[in-house]
C-alpha cells in the first residue's frame, strides 16, 4: 500500500492474504449504496467477498445457536452488481487466483472518487491480456454505478467470451465469526430483459419485505446476448481482439428498493433510470462534479503521510454519509457501508462523527439526529420495559430502534458462544444528547432544538434521573447496573447479575444530561415550552429532582484518581509484561482471558478508553465545572493521574482508544500523544486490529482523526455564537488548515502554522464571526483574513 501526494490510494502486486482488507478500503459509494472494492471476476470464497449495501436496508432472520432460538437483524448484503467475468473460448474464466498473474495494482483516485485496476494475465505463449477497470458509484445520481472495463492483447489476436451479470444467489457471509447464524436474506429473485442490452433482476428481503430492483446496460459496439443462470440475469458477448487496439465493455447498473421515495416499483424505476442514463463518459463528468463539490466543503490540507491517510479517512467518511444521506431514514452505521461487521448496525460512534460534520454538512448531522427522533417511542417503551420513565435508546440500533445487540457472541480464540450484556451500555443516550447540543451550537439551528431537540434532551435526562437511586450511607445519588465504554466490564468477580454501579463516564455525563437540559427547558419560549410540559406531563418537582441529581450523581475515586467505577480500585492487578510475552498482540485481552478460562472482570484492565473519554468530550475548563457542580475539585494534578492511571492499564482493544488519548494526551503529556494519534491514524489502513478492516472500515475513528485536526488540536468549540479556539501544537502536526461552515458562513478558512493562526471569513454571509482565544477576544469580518500569533497553549496545567 501506497499514499501519494497525487490524492490516491494504492496497492500494487496480487496478494490474497490482503484481498478482504483492500476490499474494504477500495470501497466506493455515494451515502445511498456501496460497494466493496472486490475484482468483479471473483466470486465470493475465503479470498474475495464482493458486497453492496444500501444505507438502511436491514432484515432479520431467526439462528439456532448454542441450543438457543437467537434472532438477529443484519445489514443485508443487496444482489451483487459487479460481476463481469471473461475467458479465452473453450478455457475457463481467468481470475488471480486461477491464471498466471504478470502484473497487478489498484488506485483509489479519491478526488474524482473513482477505482482503477489493472492487471496483466499470461494467456499462453507469447499472449498477455491486459484488463483495466474504471468504476464509480455515482456521487451525483445516487441510484447508479458504472464499470468501464478495457482489453488489450499483446502478442497474437485472440477472441474474448465475456458475461456481465446481476447476481441475486449472494448471501450475507463476510464474518467468520457469524457463519452459524443465518445469511440468507433474498428472495423471490426474477430475472428478465428490459430492452436490448438491458436485464433486470428483482428480489426482497425475507422478512422486512424490502423490494429491491436493479437493472444493468452493457455496451461494447458488439452484439449483447442476455440470459440467466442460477438467480443471475446474464449479458454475453464476444469480442475480437487484436495487438495494439483496446476493446471497451461499459456496464451501468440502477439500484432502487422500496424504502425510496417518489417511486411506485423499484424495478421499475432501476429499469427507467439506467434507460435515461448518459453513458460512461459523461457520467463519469457529472460524478467528477459532485466529488468536487465535497471536497471543497470539507478541504482539509495536512502534510506528508498523516495528511494521506486523513483524505483516505475523509473519503470514507463522505462516501458513507453524503449530502444524499440527509434524504434517507438512516443511522451512522459504525462499520460505514463497507462490510457486515457489527452487522451494520448502528452504536454510539455518532458521538466521533457528528462533530465532524457539524461543520461542513449540518443537514446529514440533522438527518442522523432525526433518526434518532423517529426512534423516541421506541426508546421510551424500552425505558418503561425494565420500569423507568423517559427514553432509554439501544446500544445497537438497526431499523426500528429496538435493541438489536447479540445476547451470545462467539470468541474465536476460544469457540465458544458467550453471554453479551453490551446492552447495559446506557451511556449511548448521553451520547445523542451531546450531538444534539453540539450540533445546534454549531448550526444555529434553534428550530430544531425547541421542537425534537428539546424532545430527546427531555426523555434521556428524564430516563437519567430516574435511573438514580438516593444512597443513605453515602448522601448521593447512584446509577447502577450499567456498563461504561470500557466492554471488558460488564460484571463485577462472581457476581450472579451483570452490571456495575457508578460507572464515572455515565454518571458524569447524566450529569451533564441533566443540567444542560434544564438550561434548554429555562431557554424555550414560552409557547413552546408550555407545549412541551403538556405534552410530556412534566412538572416543577420533577425539574426540581432533575436539579438535585445533577448535583449529587456519585463519582467514585481510589488512590488518588478517578474510579473507573466503583469497586474498580479493588480488583487484581494484571501481569501486563508477562501476557504481552507470552501473546504478542493483547488488545483483545478479554478473549484471551476467557480462552485461558479467567475474565478481564477480576482485572484492572481495559479495553479502551473510559474515564478518559470525559477528556475527549469536554473541554477542560468544563469538565472542571461538571465535577465542582458534582461537588468534586477536578485540577491539573487529579486529571494528569488518572490518566497516567488508565494508560498503564489499557489495553486498546478498540479504534477509538488510540484516538481518544491522543486527544487527552494532547494536553496533559504532549510527548506521548503522538504514539497515540499514530495509532488512530493506522488502525484500519495497517489493520491493527488484526484482520477486522477486512469486515468493515471503522468510521468513528476514522471520523474521529479528522476532527483531532479540526477540533481536538485547535481546542475549537462552537459556544455563545462564538468560536472559541485554544490551540495544542503537536510537534508531528504542526502545520494544517481546513475550512468549516458556521451559522450560515460557508467555507470560513482556518490555518494553524508555525505557532500562528489565520482565519479568513468568505464575502458572504451574515454577520462577523466572534473568535474567542484564552488571551483574547477577536472580531473578523465577511471577507477580512485575520492573522495571529499564538502563545504555547500546551505549557503544564492547561488541561
Amino acid at each position: 500500500m501506497t499514499a501519494t501526494p497525487a490524492a490516491t490510494w494504492e496497492y500494487d502486486g496480487y496478494h490474497p492474504a490482503e484481498e478482504r482488507l483492500r476490499e474494504s478500503l477500495c470501497t466506493l459509494g455515494n451515502g445511498y449504496f456501496a460497494t466493496r472494492g472486490a475484482l468483479p471476476e471473483c466470486a465470493a470464497d475465503d479470498v474475495h467477498y464482493p458486497g453492496t449495501y444500501a444505507a438502511g436496508c436491514y432484515n432479520r432472520l431467526t439462528s439456532t445457536v448454542a441450543g438457543r432460538e437467537v434472532e438477529n437483524e443484519d445489514m443485508v448484503n443487496l444482489p451483487d452488481w459487479l460481476p463481469l467475468r471473461f475467458r479465452v473460448p473453450g478455457g475457463g474464466w481467468l481470475t488471480p487466483d486461477t491464471a498466471p498473474v504478470l502484473a497487478h495494482r489498484q488506485v483509489v483516485h479519491l478526488d474524482p472518487g473513482l477505482l482503477e485496476r489493472t492487471t496483466r494475465y499470461g494467456l499462453g505463449g507469447s499472449r498477455v491480456l491486459s484488463v483495466r477497470q474504471l468504476r464509480l458509484v455515482h456521487m451525483a445520481d445516487p441510484h447508479l454505478a458504472a464499470l468501464r472495463t478495457e482489453f488489450t492483447v499483446e502478442g497474437d489476436a485472440v477472441d474474448l467470451e465475456v458475461e456481465a451479470a446481476l447476481d441475486g444467489g449472494v448471501t450475507n457471509a463476510g464474518v467468520p465469526r457469524y457463519r452459524q447464524l443465518a445469511g440468507r436474506h433474498l428472495t423471490h429473485v426474477h430475472t428478465g430483459e428490459a430492452a436490448p442490452g438491458t436485464v433486470w433482476l428483482r428480489c426482497r428481503t425475507r422478512t422486512s419485505d424490502i423490494r429491491i430492483g436493479l437493472a444493468s446496460r452493457v455496451t461494447a459496439g458488439v452484439p449483447v446476448v442476455p440470459g440467466s443462470r442460477d438467480l443471475c440475469a446474464t449479458q454475453r458477448l464476444t469480442l475480437e481482439l487484436t495487438p495494439g487496439r483496446t476493446a471497451a465493455v461499459d456496464k451501468t447498473v440502477a439500484l432502487h428498493t422500496s424504502r425510496d421515495p417518489a417511486i411506485s416499483d423499484p424495478l421499475q424505476a432501476a429499469v427507467d433510470r439506467v434507460t435515461a442514463a448518459p453513458g460512461f463518459t459523461e457520467l463519469l463528468r457529472t460524478h467528477r462534479t459532485a466529488w468536487a463539490q465535497l471536497w471543497r466543503r470539507a478541504r482539509l490540507e495536512v502534510p506528508g503521510e498523516a495528511g494521506a491517510i486523513l483524505r483516505l479517512h475523509l473519503f470514507h467518511v463522505l462516501m458513507t454519509l453524503s449530502p444524499h444521506t440527509a434524504d434517507l431514514d438512516v443511522g451512522v452505521p459504525a462499520r460505514g457501508l463497507h462490510g457486515e461487521a457489527y452487522r451494520g448496525h448502528v452504536f454510539w460512534d455518532e458521538l466521533f462523527v457528528l462533530p465532524y460534520l457539524d461543520l461542513h454538512f449540518p443537514e446529514v448531522s440533522r438527518a442522523l439526529l432525526h433518526y434518532r427522533h423517529r426512534r423516541l417511542e421506541r426508546a421510551r417503551a424500552a425505558a418503561r420495559a425494565i420500569g423507568r420513565r423517559g427514553a432509554l435508546y439501544p446500544w445497537q440500533s438497526g431499523s426500528d430502534g429496538r435493541e438489536e445487540t447479540q445476547r451470545l457472541h462467539l470468541n474465536p480464540r476460544s469457540g465458544r458462544w458467550l453471554s453479551d450484556h453490551s446492552h447495559l451500555q446506557h451511556h449511548v443516550g448521553s451520547a445523542i444528547a451531546y450531538n444534539v447540543w453540539r450540533y445546534c451550537e454549531a448550526s444555529g439551528d434553534a428550530e430544531f432544538l425547541h421542537t425534537k431537540g428539546a424532545e430527546m434532551l427531555l426523555e434521556i435526562a428524564r430516563f437519567w434521573a430516574d435511573s438514580a437511586v438516593w444512597d443513605d450511607r453515602l448522601g448521593r445519588h447512584r446509577i447502577r447496573g450499567v456498563v461504561g465504554p470500557d466492554e471488558y466490564h460488564d460484571a463485577y468477580p462472581d457476581a450472579a447479575a451483570p452490571g456495575l454501579d457508578d460507572n464515572a463516564y455515565t454518571n458524569v455525563t447524566a450529569a451533564w444530561v441533566l443540567t444542560r437540559t434544564l438550561q434548554v427547558l429555562r431557554a424555550l419560549p414560552e409557547p413552546r415550552r408550555r407545549e412541551l410540559v403538556e405534552r410530556t406531563d412534566l412538572d416543577e418537582g420533577e425539574l426540581q429532582q432533575w436539579e438535585d441529581v445533577s448535583r449529587t450523581l456519585h463519582i467514585p475515586f481510589h488512590r488518588g484518581v478517578i474510579s473507573q467505577f466503583e469497586g474498580y480500585g479493588d480488583l487484581a492487578e494484571l501481569d501486563w509484561d508477562g501476557y504481552r510475552e507470552r501473546y504478542g498482540d493483547i488488545r483483545r485481552l478479554d478473549r484471551v482471558l476467557e480462552a485461558e478460562g479467567d475474565t478481564a472482570n477480576r482485572y484492572q484492565a481495559s479495553k479502551q478508553a473510559d474515564v478518559l473519554m470525559l477528556g475527549y468530550l469536554f473541554s477542560p475548563v468544563e469538565l472542571r465545572s461538571l465535577f465542582e457542580r458534582l461537588g468534586h475539585r477536578l485540577d491539573d494534578d487529579l486529571w494528569r493521574r488518572t490518566v497516567d492511571y488508565y494508560l498503564a492499564r489499557t489495553s486498546h482493544g478498540s479504534t477509538l482508544s488510540g484516538l481518544v488519548h491522543g486527544w487527552v494526551l494532547a494536553r496533559c503529556r504532549r510527548a506521548d500523544a503522538w504514539t497515540y494519534v499514530q495509532e488512530a491514524l493506522k488502525g484500519d489502513v495497517a489493520d491493527l486490529q488484526g484482520g477486522t478492516t477486512g469486515e468493515g472500515i471503522h468510521l468513528g475513528a476514522m471520523a474521529g482523526t479528522l476532527d483531532l485536526v479540526q477540533r481536538g488540536l485547535t481546542g475549537l468549540e462552537t459556544r455563545a455564537g462564538a468560536l472559541w479556539l485554544d490551540p495544542v501544537p503537536l510537534p508531528e502536526l504542526s502545520s494544517y488548515g481546513f475550512s468549516l461552515r458556521f451559522q450560515g458562513h460557508w467555507g470560513v478558512r482556518l490555518r494553524l502554522e508555525h505557532g500562528r493562526l489565520e482565519i479568513a471569513v468568505p464575502p458572504s454571509g451574515p454577520l462577523p464571526i466572534d473568535v474567542r482565544l484564552p488571551d483574547r477576544t477577536v472580531r473578523v469580518c465577511p471577507g477580512d483574513t485575520c492573522r495571529l500569533a499564538l502563545a504555547d497553549a500546551a505549557q503544564p496545567g492547561s488541561g
